[in-house]
C-alpha cells in the first residue's frame, strides 16, 4: 500500500511504525475471511482491510477521528486472526493500537461512553476495587433485570444475503446448528443501558475466597530446576484465584521455584486496548521494575503468564517501551523471557499423571493464544498427555466475543459470537471446555458445561485438587497400573 506521510510526520516513531505496517498491506482481502465482525456484519469497514483504510486516512491527514472511524475501530476485537491469515505479515496489532490512542486523543465520546470507560479503567485493573464492584453488582443484578435490556438477546436486523456469504457457509458433515450459519446483520450501536446490562450479566453469582498466595517465594519440591516469576494479574486473581494456585502447585512439584514479586500489578492490556496509552505504559513500567529487581537479586529463568491476553501484551513490552530510554532495554529483555504457562510446561518433565479420566474436553484456543502468541498445539498436547480426550472446536479461529472488555463495550456482537462459539462446541459433545484465558472462561462457562483453565486440569491430573468449577463433572477413574 502506498503511503503519503510527510517527513515531519515520519519523525514521530509511532507514525514510522504505522507507515511500515501500512506499506506491507497488499489489499488481498485474505483477512476478511477470518475476521469475526466481517463474518457477522459483512461490512468492509468492519474488516481489517477496511479499518486499515480508515486508519490510514486519519493518520495521513493528521485529522481528528470521526464518529464513523470510532464506530468501526471500536468494533475490532483485536483477536488478531487477520495476522494469522495475512500472507504479507501486516502487523495489524500495532496499527490498531495506535489508532485507538489517536482516537482517545482526538475524539470526544458521548457522555455515557466516557462514563463506562472511566468506570472500567478505574475498577478492572485493581483487584480490591474489582472485588468490591462485583459484590455490589451481585446485589444489584435482580433489580437491574426489571429495567435493563437482556444482553443475551441482542436486537439485530438482517441485511439479507452477502457477496461474501461463503464465510458463513454451513459446516460440512458436522450437522452444525443454525446458529453456526447465522445471517449477516446490522449490529445496534451500544449505549450506556445495554453496556450496564452486559456488565451486570457477566458478574458471577458468588465470588471465591480472596487468594491465599501473597507476594514472596514458593520453593520447589526437591531439587530446584528453574526459578520463575508468576504474573498475579488483576481480574483473574479475583474471579479465579484457583488458577494461580494450581500453577504454583504444579510448578513446585516439577522442581520450579515460583516467586510473586512485590509491586507488580495489572499488565496494562485492559487500558491499552481502550487507547489509554499513558495508563498502559505506567502499568508496564511498574511490572518491569518489579521483575527487573527480582532478576537482579536472585535471578529469573522466565516470567510466566496464565492469562493469554496478558501474555500477548507482556511479550510486546519491548515494543511498547521502545522509545523510553530508561526502560527500552529492560522491557525487551523481560519480554524475551516471558512465557505462557504451557510453554514452560512443555519443557518440563511432569512424569506420569496420577489420575485417569474418560472425560472429553473441547479445547478452545483463545485468540490471544493462537493468533497473538502463535501457540496452537502445545496446550492440546499437554492435555492429551495427561489423559484427556481432547476435541478440536470447528471454526476454532473465530473469537468467542470476550476480548477483554469487548463483551461489555459491544454486547450485541459479543453475544452473537458467544452463541456461535457455543453452537460449534456443542458439535464436539465434550463435557468440559478447556482454555487458557480468564476472559474466555467467563464468556463461555456454564453450570452444565464448565469452562476450566488448562492449568487447573493439568494440576488435577498430576495430583492436585479438583478445580472448583469442574466439581461434579470431572470423574476420576483408577489407573490401569494402580
Amino acid at each position: 500500500m502506498q503511503t503519503h506521510f510527510t517527513a515531519e510526520q515520519l519523525a514521530d516513531p509511532h507514525i514510522q511504525s504505522c507507515d511500515k505496517v501500512l506499506r506491507a498491506c497488499v489489499h488481498c482481502g485474505f483477512c476478511t475471511a477470518t475476521c469475526p465482525t466481517f463474518v457477522l456484519l459483512g461490512d468492509e469497514r468492519d474488516s481489517p482491510r477496511g479499518r486499515i483504510y480508515l486508519i490510514k486516512d486519519m493518520l495521513e491527514k493528521d485529522r481528528p477521528a470521526t464518529e464513523a472511524d470510532v464506530r468501526h475501530v471500536d468494533r475490532c476485537l483485536s483477536c488478531l486472526a487477520c495476522m494469522t491469515t495475512c500472507p504479507s505479515g501486516v502487523h495489524y496489532m500495532h496499527l490498531v493500537d495506535h489508532a485507538r490512542t489517536h482516537i482517545e486523543n482526538t475524539y470526544k465520546r458521548p457522555l455515557g461512553d466516557r462514563l463506562i470507560r472511566e468506570i472500567l479503567a478505574f475498577v478492572l485493573p485493581y483487584p480490591r476495587r474489582f472485588r468490591a464492584a462485583l459484590s455490589m453488582a451481585r446485589l444489584a443484578r435482580p433489580f437491574a433485570r426489571l429495567a435493563l435490556p437482556d444482553p443475551n438477546r441482542p436486537a439485530t436486523r438482517p441485511v439479507g444475503s452477502s457477496r461474501a456469504g461463503n464465510e458463513n457457509r454451513a459446516l460440512a458433515g458436522l450437522a452444525a446448528p443454525a446458529t453456526c450459519n447465522t445471517q449477516r446483520t446490522v449490529a445496534p450501536v451500544p449505549n450506556l443501558m445495554t453496556r450496564l446490562a452486559a456488565m451486570l450479566s457477566l458478574a458471577p453469582g458468588g465470588l471465591p475466597p480472596a487468594p491465599v498466595a501473597t507476594a514472596g517465594s514458593y520453593p520447589a519440591k526437591g531439587p530446584r530446576r528453574q526459578r520463575v516469576a508468576l504474573l498475579t494479574g488483576c481480574a483473574q486473581s479475583v474471579l479465579a484465584p484457583s488458577i494461580n494456585a494450581a500453577t504454583i502447585r504444579l510448578l513446585n512439584r516439577a522442581g520450579v521455584e515460583v516467586v510473586l514479586p512485590k509491586g507488580e500489578g495489572c499488565c496494562g492490556a485492559l487500558v491499552h486496548h481502550m487507547g489509554r496509552e499513558h495508563d498502559a505504559l505506567d502499568a508496564a513500567r511498574r511490572n518491569v521494575d518489579a521483575w527487573w529487581a527480582e532478576r537482579e537479586s536472585r535471578g529469573l529463568d522466565a516470567i510466566v503468564i496464565t492469562a493469554s491476553g496478558c501474555g500477548t501484551t507482556v511479550k510486546d513490552y519491548g515494543f511498547m517501551l521502545r522509545t523510553d530510554p530508561l526502560y527500552a532495554e529492560k522491557a525487551a529483555t523481560l519480554s524475551a523471557i516471558t512465557k505462557d504457562i504451557t510453554e514452560l510446561l512443555g519443557g518440563l518433565d511432569l512424569g506420569a499423571p496420577s489420575r485417569a479420566t474418560p472425560i472429553s474436553i473441547a479445547y478452545h484456543s483463545a485468540c490471544s493464544m493462537q493468533h497473538g502468541q502463535k501457540i496452537t498445539r502445545l496446550p492440546k498436547a499437554l492435555l492429551a498427555a495427561a489423559g484427556f480426550d481432547v476435541k478440536d472446536v470447528p471454526e476454532g479461529h473465530l473469537c468467542c466475543g470476550s476480548a477483554g472488555t469487548y463483551n461489555i463495550m459491544q454486547p450485541a456482537i459479543a453475544a452473537r459470537l458467544r452463541e456461535r462459539k457455543l453452537a460449534n462446541i456443542d458439535t464436539t459433545r465434550a463435557e468440559l471446555i478447556a482454555t487458557g484465558n480468564i476472559g474466555c472462561i467467563t464468556q463461555l462457562g456454564s453450570d452444565t458445561r464448565p469452562a476450566v483453565h488448562t492449568i487447573e486440569l493439568l494440576d488435577w491430573a498430576y495430583g492436585g485438587p479438583m478445580p472448583p468449577t469442574a466439581d461434579g463433572v470431572l470423574i476420576e477413574t483408577p489407573r490401569a497400573n494402580a
